[in-house]
């Protein structure tokens, strides 16, 4: 069983992604950042969701060598699943899963905006077991491991409480990607003491939170690629996290949304507690 490896073979396995991740991003995504022609870039569901060539091609070497690092295990990816939805069954399957954005923050990256990452994220039966985020045009890479702690350019990486007193600096969905009614659910956020701002690549905000450099981020989505990496960052940063329904996010969707990840326990309550206050 993947949980029962010792503590060598998850070496050697963190080492391999990382590795495997960075590689992607050298042969498929860099060399097309700020080189995009407008052939390579693709609306999916409208003008503000789209794709490129460069998350296709760094999906696909991800998918390959992904599953050959863990012989048995599936990939679920924002592309693959955009072709086929059924492949989010597999989030409560038996066997373990990749889950995979190839470029979390596509519009950031067709617009030659450095703020985007590639995110990656192990789990087992709806559980995460380690994720990687990493932003190649910053030269970040971020890794947490259940119960092993966060690490970020290989150095422990930690929220840190929220300063008492300060205002709470949230990331929220970006609204050109909410309906009425996700800004409605959001609005709670809008009060003293809070000063929301539409978020970039989530996974980035994430990453902001785990160190400290953000209070908490709120979204209104639950695409599991989007989420999986950032919130076990968050998690084994010594960040919270949680639905509106007070229970925590399930991979597989089904969630009572909005949810949010903070820096520490009591931010988290604080946000869902005006969330929850709406309406």
């Amino acid at each position: 069983m993947i949980e029962a490896m010792d503590p060598g073979e998850w070496a050697r396995l963190e080492a391999a992604v990382d590795e495997a991740v960075r590689k992607a991003a050298a042969t498929e995504i860099m060399p097309r950042f700020r080189q995009l022609a407008q052939h390579e870039i693709v609306q999916k569901n409208g003008p503000h969701d789209l794709v490129t060539v460069a998350d296709r091609l760094a999906e696909e070497q991800l998918t390959t060598a992904l599953t050959a690092l863990l012989p048995g295990s599936v990939v679920v990816g924002e592309e693959a699943v955009h072709a086929d939805a059924g492949i989010l069954a597999a989030l409560e399957g038996e066997v373990p899963v990749w889950i995979v954005d190839p470029v979390d923050g596509t519009r950031q990256f067709v617009h030659g905006d450095p703020g985007f990452a590639t995110l990656v994220a192990l789990a087992h039966r709806g559980e995460l077991l380690a994720s990687w985020t990493y932003a190649p045009a910053l030269d970040l890479m971020a890794v947490a491991r259940r119960g092993g702690g966060a690490e970020l350019g290989g150095r422990p990486l930690r929220c840190g409480p929220r300063p008492a007193g300060k205002v709470i600096d949230v990331a929220i969905s970006h609204y050109d990607f909410t309906t009425a009614v996700e800004k409605a659910a959001l609005s709670g956020l809008m009060t003293e003491g809070v000063a929301p701002r539409p978020c970039g690549s989530a996974g980035l905000e994430y990453l902001d939170v785990a160190r400290g450099l953000l209070d908490a981020v709120a979204f209104s989505w639950e695409n599991p690629w989007d989420h999986a990496a950032g919130l076990l960052l968050v998690a084994e940063a010594g960040g919270a996290s949680g639905t509106v329904a007070g229970e925590p996010f399930r991979l597989a969707g089904g969630n009572a949304l909005p949810f949010t990840a903070a820096r520490d326990a009591e931010t988290a309550a604080h946000i869902l507690s005006l969330l929850t206050a709406v309406g």
